[in-house]
């Protein structure tokens, strides 16, 4: 839900900075029914009944789809803030990959959020000593503010990654940023 407050902020900068709504339409993410299966699955690894049943699959899931997210987010490298999209994925990846398929997250973290770990497979794991510390699941939405939850520097990097993607297309919108016509060559000008 983090990136709730992403969106959110890359439209309130878009329009501070002069862009339009319609400059989102100038968005165009190649291979994006790709990436929308990898999140789409990761909604349904983490949905209650499926979780509770997905057992030893669980890590496998989590790992390919958000791998599949990987490779769709590179694939549009040239898409303003979405480098950052990718080395927060990579992050979360690595995290996952280095602690057998979950991401950690602290204890303190799951506390401030208001939930402990859920029963069966979660992507909020607290593990004694895990591996990649620094990239795990240590900063919180505290549970006063809406959408509460644990958060990597991965996601934040993938957070700020779309903010900025949102603010750049609403600004590509804006009158001052659209291309000119130049004149027909010949014509120099006059």
């Amino acid at each position: 839900m983090f990136m709730l407050y992403a969106l959110a902020a890359g439209v309130a900068i878009g329009w501070l900075l002069g862009g339009r709504w319609t400059g989102l339409g100038t968005l165009r993410i190649r291979w994006a029914p790709l990436a929308i299966v990898g999140l789409l699955a990761q909604v349904v690894l983490f949905f209650g009944p499926v979780a509770q049943r997905i057992g030893g699959a669980g890590p496998l899931v989590y790992i390919g789809s958000t791998l599949v997210v990987l490779v769709v987010v590179c694939r549009n490298l040239a898409v303003p803030g979405l480098a950052l999209v990718a080395a927060g994925t990579a992050s979360n990846l690595a995290a996952i990959l280095a602690n057998g398929g979950s991401m950690p997250a602290s204890a303190a973290a799951l506390a401030l959020v208001g939930h402990g770990v859920n029963d069966g497979y979660s992507n909020s794991t607290v593990v004694a000593d895990p591996a990649l510390w620094p990239l795990t699941d240590i900063f919180a939405i505290p549970a006063p503010m809406p959408f509460a939850n644990v958060l990597s520097v991965g996601d934040i990097l993938i957070g700020v990654g779309v903010a900025w993607a949102v603010a750049a297309a609403m600004r590509s919108g804006a009158s001052g940023n659209l291309p000119t016509r130049y004149p027909h060559p010949g014509t120099h000008g006059s």
